[in-house]
């Protein structure tokens, strides 16, 4: 190995190659010449003493060294990220950068009315917003703020369970008045049309511990995206699981075998050490607080203020 330390840049070059595939791929992610990103891998592997691509007559092939040196490369890629964040603010306690990690549903349905009044409060705020339904390591720095369907179990975060988002199955009016609405859940499997999940199999278990066994074959669409299933949802194309506070908002949706329910729990979450980061706890507290309240739906809220005699 070289005494020389491997800059940032070559490492940033290997998981651009890692990431797109080829040295094409990764020239156009960085905005480079292809030839520059071959020069920069073979400065790394020089450097390096090691051989971290196969070149061969498809390309680059990671070696298996390359693959177990990838992790370290993405956290040296979120650092270098938090950095720049970290810094975003300067000295002043409502400018900077946030970057928040969620799924698409939250993403695209429950958080931009909620980070538009945040925005409208601090107009000097910048959301960063990470869509994906995998869970983002906060500890490597990833995403500052981070809102999770399931209990965070790492140490060193702060965390708040702001309640749990109540599931069901629906279709549209449309379609139920093309197929006929369901009134037991073995009755979704006689002429009906499902959406689901491909390769991610937690509503298909929840439908199996319910007592409805289900096939591949038994549903139109298969797709892990959740946004994907809800637009198919909304479409027409069948009945699907929706989230219960998101399908009340829209008249075109009716509910199915409404003793079928599942529930999310639904937590925010942050590195311990940026709570003392004025912005990052703003977001935090901002999200705590709205989540809270959106985590039950209308109906419920209106029962419960009635058991407690409050207007209604």
């Amino acid at each position: 190995m070289s005494e020389t330390e491997p800059s940032w840049e070559l490492f940033g070059a290997f998981l651009a190659v890692m990431r797109g595939g080829s040295l094409s791929a990764a020239a156009r992610s960085l905005r480079v010449a292809q030839p520059t990103i071959r020069r920069q891998i073979e400065k790394l592997e020089s450097q390096l003493g090691v051989v971290l691509f196969t070149r061969g007559p498809n390309g680059l092939s990671p070696t298996e060294l390359a693959l177990g040196t990838l992790p370290h490369a993405e956290s040296i890629a979120a650092g270098a990220r938090a950095i720049v964040r970290s810094l975003s603010g300067g000295t002043d306690h409502d400018r900077g950068t946030v970057r928040i990690a969620c799924s698409e549903i939250v993403g695209t349905e429950v958080l931009p009315a909620m980070l538009a009044e945040l925005c409208t409060e601090h107009p000097r705020l910048q959301i960063e917003l990470s869509l994906s339904n995998r869970n983002e390591d906060l500890l490597r720095r990833d995403a500052d703020v981070a809102v999770r369907m399931v209990r965070p179990t790492q140490q060193g975060l702060v965390t708040r369970r702001v309640g749990a988002i109540e599931l069901g199955l629906y279709a549209t009016r449309d379609y139920l008045e093309r197929r006929g609405v369901p009134e037991q859940l073995d009755a979704l499997l006689d002429g009906h049309a499902l959406i689901g999940g491909d390769r991610i199999r937690d509503i298909i278990d929840a439908l199996a511990h319910a007592g409805l066994t289900t096939r591949p074959r038994d549903f139109t669409l298969r797709t892990d995206s959740d946004a994907a299933q809800l637009a198919a949802l909304r479409a027409g194309l069948g009945i699907g699981v929706a989230q219960v506070p998101l399908a009340q908002r829209d008249p075109r949706l009716r509910r199915v075998v409404p003793k079928l329910r599942f529930e999310l729990e639904t937590w925010v979450v942050m590195h311990e050490d940026l709570r003392a980061v004025p912005r990052v706890r703003r977001v935090f507290d901002h999200l705590v607080e709205r989540l809270a309240a959106a985590t039950s739906s209308e109906p419920h809220a209106r029962a419960r203020k009635r058991a407690r005699g409050a207007p209604g």
